[in-house]
């Protein structure tokens, strides 16, 4: 460090490493939104490098800033280090070169906090890397010493044209329309990756979309599977396997119905759908009267049941609940280790049952009530098993796994919610809404979301039972009572959210972000 060009040549290295890492970050994360390692087994890495590249930009972006202070010869003024257009030497191309370390400040913070952030404005941040690497070539081409040197000429192009090209296939693969024979890769991460609510959800899941059944056959007994595709042509928005969609049907109801087909294949999207009502009402609806060319309003798709990174894999479902449990199994690679057990009633009715068997073989375990009698040990096969547990089926089937399985292991969605108010005191609540400036008295007999709806705030609803999961709220100051069944309650409270359909408050207070 006695050398005097030291931080010089700190100065220079430093620029040239950040610049290179953080466009390899960002085509990194260009190539996993392509799919392309859809059958690496074990890919949660892939997301963790993605991750560790932009943080490490970041660290020789702060390395090369504070060798330009300490270098004797430059000596830059931490003011002109930090503000842009201020600086005495070359004071456009150093204001690209700090914007850019704002952006990718901005990136790495948000990414941080992203399950507290709406998902468009994290989304709008990431679109600004694809700027700021463009942005640091016109710095350093300006700005810095090596720009006519060859060796920083040929990075310089390699950089810029692998940029280029990669944000091309981007808005490409944005836009790209399923074939008639292939799907459109999904813009999402790989299948397998931990992602949270907040990833599990990468596009609006309370946009409406127009969509038209394009199949439709039987399953089972008593069960019917629908197709669907866009209207517009267009594929269909990405989603994670465990998503579900809301249908709007022209009876005047609402109805949520888990995907069933592979999350990869963006052409369409799968229902399987049990007769459970009677005629006219819900799934008698589709049974009945929809057919094929039939337009439907589709929320969605939303995913409150992630399928999460884990070395082992057991599937539980009960009779229909093998809807989202199949759109893990599709979307897991092909050397992942799991099984499924699947059980029901009759075998006639459990639909999927002979496809999985066929395809799977031993991996899959169907019980029908109708071939055996005795009751299946599900703690014993839990117990002797070190696999994450993701089950689907009856409330009785769904209690017995949770009572089996460590929470750390355990994962279940519910059709039913569970009355979780029996020996809790309702008290009234103070509700304020921070971007209309409402303040609202809910009494204890009133539901918030109630409240809020009368006082005139527009929040979405469906189920009004805390099982759907639509109308999640963000909670910005106060302590909520959580009384759904949408997902773990830790997992709401690391996010933020509750649901005001059934959910009330511990606080005499709570500010929602609406």
């Amino acid at each position: 460090m006695n050398d005097p060009h030291f931080w010089w040549y700190v100065t220079r290295a430093s620029a040239v490493l950040a610049w290179v890492v953080m466009t390899a970050a960002v085509l990194w994360g260009i190539v996993l939104s392509t799919r392309v390692f859809r059958g690496a087994d074990n890919p949660a890495w892939l997301q963790d490098l993605h991750r560790f590249l932009g943080g490490t930009a970041l660290v020789l972006t702060l390395i090369h800033m504070v060798s330009l202070v300490l270098d004797p010869w430059l000596a830059m003024p931490l003011d002109q280090l930090l503000i842009p257009l201020i600086a005495d030497y070359r004071p456009v191309p150093v204001a690209l070169g700090i914007l850019s370390f704002y952006v990718l400040a901005a990136v790495q913070l948000t990414s941080l906090v992203m399950n507290r952030l709406p998902r468009r404005v994290w989304k709008a941040v990431h679109y600004f890397s694809y700027v700021a690497v463009l942005a640091v070539a016109v710095h350093g081409a300006f700005a810095g010493t090596d720009a006519g040197a060859a060796w920083y000429q040929g990075v310089a192009t390699v950089i810029v044209t692998a940029s280029v090209l990669a944000l091309v296939v981007r808005v490409v693969m944005a836009r790209r329309r399923p074939g008639a024979g292939g799907a459109a890769p999904a813009a999402q991460s790989t299948e397998g990756s931990v992602p949270s609510i907040a990833e599990a959800n990468p596009t609006d899941p309370l946009a409406v979309t127009r969509m038209r059944i394009i199949a439709k056959h039987p399953v089972a007994d008593g069960v019917v599977r629908l197709r669907f595709a866009r209207v517009d042509g267009r594929p269909i928005e990405p989603w994670y396997a465990g998503a579900h969609v809301t249908l709007r049907l022209p009876i005047g109801v609402e109805r949520q119905y888990s995907l069933c087909s592979d999350p990869a294949d963006r052409a369409h999207v799968d229902i399987a759908v049990l007769r459970a009502e009677p005629v006219g009402v819900g799934s008698a609806y589709l049974h009945d009267i929809a057919q094929l060319g039939d337009e439907f309003e589709v929320i969605g798709p939303r995913n409150n049941f992630p399928l999460e990174a884990a070395h082992e894999y057991l599937f539980v479902a009960g009779g229909i609940g093998i809807t989202p449990l199949r759109a893990m199994i599709e979307a897991l690679p092909p050397t992942r280790t799991w099984r499924l057990l699947y059980l029901g009633r009759t075998r006639s009715e459990m639909a999927f049952s002979r496809e999985l068997e066929e395809r799977y073989g031993d991996r899959v375990r169907v019980i029908a009530g109708d071939e055996r009698r005795e009751r299946v040990d599900l703690a014993g096969e839990i117990g002797a098993t070190a696999a994450d547990v993701y089950a689907c089926g009856s409330s009785a089937l769904l209690d017995d796994i949770v009572a089996a399985t460590p929470v750390e292991r355990c994962h279940v969605e519910r059709f039913v919610a569970v009355d979780r108010s029996a020996g809790i005191e309702r008290s009234a609540v103070i509700v304020t809404t921070r971007r209309s400036g409402l303040r609202v008295e809910v009494p204890a007999e009133q539901s918030i979301l109630t409240a809020l709806q009368s006082a005139g705030v527009a929040v979405a609803t469906s189920c009004g039972s805390g099982v759907c999961g639509t109308c999640e709220t963000r909670v910005l100051a106060g302590t909520p009572r959580h009384l759904d069944s949408v997902m773990p309650d830790a997992d709401k409270d690391e996010i933020g959210v509750f649901y005001p359909c059934v959910s009330r408050a511990t606080s005499p207070e709570l500010v929602l972000d609406l």
